[in-house]
């Protein structure tokens, strides 16, 4: 894909955008809570803080995981100038990261974009481009697992997806378009890096798994990562998460059966784009609509496509589908039936959004078939590689992102493999 433009902006902010707002020119009559800007806190070399922004003012992560909010109360930490106060009595200051803030085109639509690179980069220093997963909110200053990684040693390019922050466009969920866009941005990011780089590769975190195997070969991506990503279409994963689901609430064989059912029907009026489907659809409305589960399917469209009316769907469809411009044919094992470079896949084992038994099935298919495929499993964790607490009726409050994660993914990229990720086995 040719890149039409692309612009180094020389300047620490993007045109009209204040990247580090309220920094040492708070006003000192402000609360010291204004001083926070993005970025990592270090008390040494292995322990460090890292801040982002999020829609209620800025939240944080330790490397080892824990996480929460500047406005929840009892926060441990405050914010200084250029440091931060942990528990009242260690100051811990900035990391001085390298920043180049960019825009660069893919297919006619502007994209921002933002390469960090660690103070002690050297020219063998990894680089990688994340991939989104599903959010519609952009990544710059928002997202942590960069910070993470550069504070790591590895140097990370991220970018406002398609229609999110900074970036142009309508967000879309349509994937080789999005694979486009990154392949656009690992063009950008090597050219910012140029010469002070070793290793490059891609990272994808959940929907992002998708989309990093469609852009690995014209990206020239030497290795790939994916956390919590699947290799199952989509309407695969809507009926596995329909499963657990109702798996996870006590429901036994019988109604899973049942449920199959209707998930097999919802997948018909969604790659038909409920052209197809519809008179079945009224069937088991009609059949189990009255029964307790049925009115629980979730899922990631059926529960939206079985609490319709068929006259509602055939008249008026549903518009959200309609502006994510899906494409349905995706077939994952076919994609990565055709992908070289070494893969390490890291699973949440009790994930519910991205349930991953067939997509571990498939990969030993294909490790069986000579791909180089290395599989890690974190137990007792949900989607997002969060650590979670579950009240008798099921519901989870996550509590922190599980340890060893951002360990393993760093040395992934660094070309190494330690003896242990915390809790985490090796498949």
């Amino acid at each position: 894909m040719k890149i039409l433009l692309s612009v180094l902006l020389t300047s620490s902010l993007l045109p009209g955008v204040t990247f580090f707002a309220q920094d040492a020119t708070a006003s000192p009559g402000l609360p010291k809570s204004t001083l926070c800007e993005t970025g990592v806190f270090r008390k040494d070399k292995t322990t460090f803080v890292a801040l982002t922004k999020t829609d209620k003012g800025f939240s944080y992560t330790f490397n080892d995981g824990i996480v929460g909010n500047m406005q929840d109360a009892g926060t441990i930490l405050k914010c200084e100038k250029n440091a931060v106060l942990i528990e009242g009595k260690g100051h811990w200051p900035k990391v001085a990261i390298a920043e180049f803030n960019t825009r660069f085109v893919s297919n006619g639509v502007m994209l921002a974009g933002r390469l960090m690179v660690p103070p002690d980069a050297t020219k063998n220093t990894p680089l990688v481009v994340y991939a989104h997963g599903s959010e519609s909110t952009g990544w710059i200053d928002r997202a942590r697992d960069p910070y993470q990684m550069v504070v790591r040693g590895v140097s990370v390019f991220i970018y406002d997806k398609r229609g999110t922050g900074l970036s142009s466009g309508e967000y879309t969920q349509n994937f080789p378009q999005l694979a486009d866009d990154l392949v656009a941005a690992s063009h950008e990011a090597k050219r910012l890096a140029e010469g002070q780089f070793g290793r490059f590769g891609l990272i994808g975190l959940s929907q992002g798994g998708w989309i990093v195997p469609l852009a690995a070969a014209r990206a020239k991506a030497e290795f790939l990562g994916i956390g919590y990503g699947l290799v199952v279409d989509i309407t695969e994963q809507d009926a596995a998460q329909v499963t657990k689901e109702l798996r996870d609430r006590g429901y036994d064989d019988d109604v899973i059966a049942k449920a199959s059912k209707v998930t097999n029907i919802t997948a018909k009026i969604a790659k038909s784009r409920i052209k197809e489907g519809l008179e079945e659809l009224a069937g088991v409305q009609n059949q189990f609509g009255k029964e307790a589960w049925f009115s629980g399917i979730k899922g990631g469209y059926s529960g939206v496509l079985v609490s319709m009316s068929v006259d509602d769907l055939r008249h008026h469809g549903v518009p959200q589908f309609d502006k994510l411009n899906i494409d349905w044919s995706i077939n994952p094992m076919q994609v990565l039936s055709n992908v070289d470079a070494p893969q390490l896949w890291v699973f949440a084992d009790e994930d519910r959004q991205a349930p991953g038994a067939l997509t571990l099935e498939r990969l030993t298919s294909l490790r069986k078939q000579g791909r180089d495929i290395t599989i890690y499993r974190f137990p007792n964790t949900d989607h997002g590689m969060r650590e979670y607490e579950e009240a008798k009726d099921g519901v989870r409050k996550h509590t922190r992102v599980t340890p060893g994660f951002y360990d393993l993914m760093a040395d992934w990229a660094k070309g190494q493999r330690g003896e242990k990720y915390a809790k985490a086995y090796r498949e």
